[in-house]
C-alpha cells in the first residue's frame, strides 16, 4: 500500500518536514517515491506548501494520507478540492483556486523562530549619586 506521510528533515531540535509518497513498509526517513510538498512548523504561522496536482494524482490512484498529512491537507483545502474534483468540477478551476490560496498566504521568513525570546539583559547597578554639600 502507498502512503502519503511526513519525512523529517532539518537539524537537531529544528524539524522541517517533506510531504512524501512512499510504500507503507518503509521507515519514516527511508526510501520514497515522490516529494509532493513541505511543512515547516517552526514559522509563525506554520508553512505548508503542497503540489496539489500531484497530491490529487496519488489520492486518485489509492494512496492513503497519514493522520498528520490529513490535517495538513485540511488546512490547505487540498482534501476539500479533491472531493470537488471527484464530483466533476474542472481541475483547471480548482488548481487556479489552489494557486490563489497559496499566493494569498503571507510571506514567511524561513528564519522565524517560535517561542524563543531573547533573555532580558541584566540592568547594571547604577552607583549612588554622591552630592557634595
Amino acid at each position: 500500500m502507498v502512503r502519503i506521510r511526513l519525512r523529517r528533515m532539518g537539524s537537531k531540535k529544528q524539524p522541517t518536514y517533506r510531504i512524501v509518497v512512499c510504500d507503507k513498509e518503509e521507515s519514516r526517513d527511508g526510501a520514497f517515491i515522490e516529494i509532493i510538498g513541505r511543512y515547516n512548523p517552526r514559522t509563525q504561522p506554520e508553512t505548508v506548501l503542497v503540489n496539489e496536482e500531484r497530491a490529487w494524482y496519488w489520492l486518485r490512484v489509492g494512496a492513503q494520507p497519514s493522520d498528520a498529512v490529513k490535517q495538513l491537507f485540511g488546512k490547505t483545502g487540498t482534501l476539500a478540492r479533491f472531493e470537488r474534483l471527484k464530483k466533476g468540477e474542472s481541475p483547471e478551476v480548482l488548481l487556479a483556486e489552489a494557486r490563489s490560496w497559496a499566493e494569498s498566504a503571507a510571506a514567511i521568513s524561513p528564519r522565524t523562530r517560535i517561542g524563543i525570546q531573547p533573555a532580558p539583559k541584566p540592568k547594571k547597578a547604577q552607583p549612588a549619586e554622591v552630592t557634595s554639600e
